[in-house]
């Protein structure tokens, strides 16, 4: 039977394990592949302590298998999709969990992975780099406008200033010390994390900035929407949408297509986008990877890497 990595219930790391189970079948809509690599989000260890994405209704059924992003092999097609076949290499959303052997994917959120994209690459893609792609699209910054990155180390961070780049905006990114020589290799002016960020801003962009994509949410989030005039130019996926409301912004709005997702493999393939992949993980090694998230160590993207 093929394995997974699962949580069994709400809670901590002890509710984790590898199982065996049974192999999906695709339902309408659906597309089964055979996992080669998986991408490792904060978002993943949150939903194992019960946390809801915006949106998301119900609970899981348990084991509930870890894992969000998917890039594969197509093994089956469920009815009524079309532009998909046996073998083709596609990445995608998850519909029900990615690390695993195994994973069932919604057809509108996944696309066809060019050939010079590799499969770890490609992990990183549906959530991470998609969610910041959409994010910096919303701000509808002009070109040579200066946008603020806040937790901008992390996946979506680095995958955000990128993108900004590419657009041809000016990028500052808000991360710890450590993480100084990263953000700056992305080409944005670094501005290190903690109290009286507002300051810190202010000194190194002293001509302001345009616009705030928010990665963190919180007190980092309030401060940041200080140095805005437009508060329409705030935009989060670090807090829930009551939290930025009452400062004047938005939740970033997900597209959730293959659309988007041509569009950042095409950067990556364009040499605009380089996802980071920092380290990589067995499927037996899972725990670690998310605990190597879940603790904030990761530098850029963790990815689990699933053998053919």
């Amino acid at each position: 039977m093929p394995k997974a990595y699962v949580f069994t219930r709400y809670g901590g790391p002890e509710t984790e394990a590898l199982v065996e189970v049974d192999r999906p079948s695709p339902g309408p809509g659906e597309i089964l592949v055979a996992v080669r690599a998986a991408g490792v989000n904060p978002v993943d260890w949150k939903q194992r302590t019960g946390y809801r994405r915006p949106g998301e209704t119900g609970s899981h059924a348990f084991p509930a298998v870890f894992g969000n992003e998917v890039a594969g092999v197509v093994e089956e097609t469920g009815a009524g999709v079309d532009g998909f076949a046996v073998g083709d290499e596609v990445f995608g959303s998850a519909v029900a969990g990615a690390y695993a052997e195994f994973a069932l994917l919604a057809a509108p959120v996944t696309a066809h992975k060019p050939a010079s994209l590799s499969f770890t690459d490609a992990a990183t893609l549906p959530v991470a780099a998609a969610t910041a792609y959409d994010g910096v699209r919303q701000l509808d910054l002009p070109s040579g406008a200066t946008v603020l990155i806040t937790g901008a180390g992390g996946g979506v961070g680095s995958a955000a200033l990128q993108i900004a780049r590419a657009l041809g905006l000016r990028a500052a990114g808000v991360a710890s010390e450590g993480k100084k020589d990263f953000v700056e290799s992305l080409g944005a002016v670094h501005v290190p994390s903690g109290p009286d960020l507002a300051a810190r801003v202010r000194a190194a962009a002293p001509d302001g900035v345009d616009g705030v994509y928010d990665l963190v949410g919180g007190d980092v989030l309030a401060e940041a929407a200080t140095l805005l005039t437009d508060r329409t130019k705030l935009i989060t996926a670090g807090a829930p949408a009551p939290e930025v409301e009452k400062l004047g912004g938005a939740r970033v709005e997900r597209a959730r297509n293959a659309a988007v997702l041509d569009a950042v493999a095409q950067l990556v393939v364009d040499g605009q986008l380089d996802p980071h992949v920092t380290r990589t993980f067995r499927l037996d090694q899972a725990g670690e990877a998310l605990r190597t998230v879940e603790e904030g160590h990761a530098r850029g993207k963790i990815v689990i890497e699933v053998a053919a």
